[in-house]
Parts: structure tokens; sequence; C-alpha cells
């Protein structure tokens, strides 16, 4: 088997499950695509260190249950679940790979599956027959810590690991509250002119600058006000090839604000 790419994908609202979109329909036909991992290890933008500790933490139940953390959606978003397998060896494989680059994590025998994991894969891989471990993100950190993360799980793309971050390449949630814009509407130039940005660094090669696109890319503030959804990013980065080499795979803009850009590493 070939070694596997990482990923970094745009998860948008957890309605994605539910609405179509052109990001939906590129989900749905991702896994195709892809050769057939044995094993998935995502890292979320809803699993969160900083809020648990300070601890880094990967998932190692046997059978993690599906977290419906959010609220106001309607009754059927409630009732899906994503009953994948759990994989506690490969999170005991996670925990000894970082550790190996000093960088502490432990693993958590009973949290299970956020939406920023669900919601994508029962798009990618709707059997949930692939093994799924989560790893979090701890939004306190640095995007370098983020990198070196990823950097220190490179070996398990030769595993038949499939290496995915999953946050989203804009998200203001403030002012998709405020807007209410229909599912296709048009981006601003505040969204565009961030995403177009990104795009031109990747492609370039420009490690450094998208690591602090935050701070350089036009309107990197008004797009991450908190940093959690651009992490996963980084991880996703560093799990891929050095120098970096990064393809986008997909760009669309649902409800005008949530750009839902897919990048492949290898």
């Amino acid at each position: 088997m070939r070694r596997l790419p990482s990923l970094f994908l745009s998860h948008g609202s957890p309605m994605m499950a539910l609405e179509p979109s052109p990001a939906r329909d590129f989900l749905a036909g991702l896994g195709a695509r892809l050769p057939r991992p044995r094993a998935i290890l995502l890292v979320s933008a809803h699993h969160d260190a900083a809020y648990q500790g300070g601890r880094a933490t990967v998932t190692a139940s046997p059978a993690p249950p599906t977290i419906h953390d959010f609220g106001g959606f309607p009754d059927e978003l409630f009732a899906m679940r994503y009953p994948a397998p759990g994989d506690p060896a490969l999170a005991q494989r996670v925990v000894d790979l970082l550790a190996g680059h000093g960088l502490a994590v432990t693993a958590d025998p009973e949290r299970g599956l956020d939406h920023g994991a669900w919601v994508p894969l029962s798009l990618i891989y709707p059997d949930a027959d692939i093994p799924v471990v989560q790893l979090s993100i701890a939004s306190n950190a640095s995007p370098e810590w983020h990198f070196a993360l990823g950097q220190a799980l490179e070996p398990l793309r030769d595993e038949e690991v499939l290496i995915v971050g999953s946050g989203s390449i804009t998200h203001n949630l403030r002012a998709l509250f405020s807007a209410r814009l229909p599912i296709d509407a048009p981006a601003p130039a505040w969204v565009t002119d961030f995403t177009d940005w990104i795009a031109e660094r990747m492609s370039a090669g420009a490690l450094d600058d998208v690591l602090h696109s935050v701070d350089r890319a036009p309107h990197g503030r008004d797009n991450h006000p908190t940093a959690d959804h651009i992490l996963p990013l980084f991880v996703a980065m560093g799990a891929g090839a050095v120098p970096l080499k990064a393809e986008r795979l997909h760009h669309s803009v649902t409800y005008g604000l949530l750009a839902m850009d897919v990048y492949a590493f290898d």
C-alpha cells in the first residue's frame, strides 16, 4: 500500500450531515479517491486540551460513543450515530510516538467522537467500519507546537493510518450568527481574501507564513477570532511532507462565511 497523505478538511456546520452542499458532495466522494486506511487518526477542533486541564488526550475507547456537542439543531441530527470502532492499540502508538518527541499526551478510555469527527466521516466513510481515534488540539499552545505534533505522527502514514485535521479554514461564529445568510450565499471579500492568501502561500510552500496566517493574512483575525479551528490544519501540515507540499482538493463556501476548503499534504 502506498503512503497515505495527511488531510485537512473544513467541517462547517453540523447540518452538513443533512443539507445538500458542494462540500457535502465532495466529502461523499472523497473516500473512493483515497487508498483505504486500516484506521483513522482525527484531530478535531472540538477536542481541546486547553479546557481539559491543559493535557493533550487521545481517545482509547474500543467503542467510542457519538457526541452531539451542539444545540438548536433538528432532532434528526441528534438521532444520528457513527458507530465506528475505536483502536486502543493505535491510541497507545500515538502516546508512544508523541512521548518520543517530548510531547505529553494521555489516553482517555471514555471520550467519544465529537461532531468535528463524525459529521465529515459519516460522509467520507458512511459504513463506519474503519477504526477511529481522536487526538486533541491545545488552543493555548502555539502553531509550531501543533506542527511538531503532526511531525511526530508522520510515521503513521506508512502504517496505513489516515491522519485528518478537522477544523475550518474560516470560522467566525459571531459574524455567522449575526449575518444569518442562506447556505448558498456568496462569500464577502474579507473571507475570500483570506482563503486566496492561504491557497497562494500553500502553493508557494511558505510554511512559516501559513503557520502565522492569523496574524499575517488579510483579515486573519476576522476569520479566526479564536485559533481552535485553524490549529488542526497545522497538525495535518506537520504530518505531511517537508518542505511543504500542499494540494487544495476542494473550495466552496457555506452560509457565505464558512469556507469549506480541503487540503492534502504528501
